[in-house]
C-alpha cells in the first residue's frame, strides 16, 4: 500500500489487491462507526452500490460493532422496486446486512411513491428521523466521472450540489443513469465525519487522474468532492 497527500484535503491509499483494499477501508469505516457509538450512543453509514463494494461489504459485515446501534442507508438508488436485480437496497440486503451486521438498521429510499419528488421527499423525512450527521460515507465514482447519482447532465445536478441547498435527497434524471434515481445532496456528504471515495480497476484511475488535472464539475461531477478543500476525502484504489 502507498499513501499520498498530493493536494490539500486529499489523501490517496493505493493497494496490491482489492482483498487488501476491502480490509483496510472495513477497518476505517468500522472505527469510524465505533467512535460514533462511543461518543453519541450511535452511529449512522451511507454507503454505494455497483459491484465494486461487495468485498468490502462483506468484509465490513464481520466487524466486531454494536450493530444495533448503527444506521445504514444508501448514497444513491434507482426506482426500482428493493428486490429487483438493479436496486441497490437488494444489494446491501445480500452483502452488508449479513453476520454481525445483520444487527443494524437499514433505512432505504423510499421508491414506491407516485412520483420521483414524493418518493425524495418521502425519504429525506425518513433519514432525518436520527437528526445527525453521518460518521461515514463511501462514495463510488463511474468511468463518466459520477459519483452518488451526480451524473454529467442530470436535470437537478446543480440543486445536488449546490453547497447551500437546503434538500438532502434529490430526484435526478439523466441519460447514462439508466433509471430515474434518488441521491443524497452535496451537503449531507461532505458533511460526513469520514469520506472515502472506493474505486478499483486501471479505468477508474484513469478516469480519477482525468477529474482531478480539470475543474469543469458539469462534466465530471466526481469534481464536486474531489477539489474542495472543506471536507478530507480518502481515496482507495486497487488494481
Amino acid at each position: 500500500m502507498k499513501a499520498s497527500e498530493p493536494a490539500a484535503g486529499l489523501h490517496r491509499y493505493d493497494y496490491d489487491t482489492r482483498d487488501q483494499l476491502a480490509e483496510a477501508l472495513a477497518t476505517g469505516v468500522a472505527a469510524k462507526l465505533a467512535g460514533g457509538i462511543a461518543t453519541r450512543g450511535h452511529a449512522s453509514l451511507a454507503v454505494s452500490g455497483g459491484s465494486t463494494p461487495r468485498r468490502f461489504f462483506e468484509v465490513l459485515s464481520q466487524a466486531e460493532l454494536d450493530w444495533a446501534s448503527v444506521m445504514v442507508l444508501l448514497v444513491d438508488e434507482r426506482l426500482v422496486p428493493p428486490d429487483h436485480e438493479r436496486a441497490n437496497a437488494r444489494l446491501v440486503r445480500r452483502h452488508l446486512l449479513q453476520n454481525r451486521a445483520a444487527e443494524a438498521r437499514f433505512v432505504p429510499y423510499v421508491v414506491d411513491a407516485h412520483t420521483p419528488a414524493e418518493c425524495a421527499r418521502l425519504s429525506q423525512a425518513a433519514f432525518a428521523q436520527d437528526g445527525h450527521r453521518l460518521d461515514a460515507c463511501v462514495l463510488g465514482m463511474g468511468t463518466d466521472g459520477h459519483t452518488a447519482s451526480f451524473f454529467p447532465g442530470g436535470d437537478r445536478l446543480a440543486d445536488a450540489l449546490d453547497p447551500n441547498g437546503s434538500d438532502t435527497v434529490l430526484p435526478i434524471f439523466a441519460e447514462g443513469a439508466g433509471e430515474p434515481r434518488l441521491t443524497l445532496t452535496l451537503p449531507p456528504i461532505l458533511d460526513a465525519r469520514f469520506v472515502a471515495l472506493h474505486i478499483e480497476g486501471d479505468d477508474k484511475r484513469a478516469t480519477l487522474e482525468t477529474a482531478l488535472a480539470g475543474t469543469d464539475v458539469d462534466a465530471m461531477p466526481v469534481r464536486a468532492v474531489l477539489r474542495q478543500t472543506a471536507t478530507p476525502v480518502h481515496v482507495f484504489w486497487a488494481p
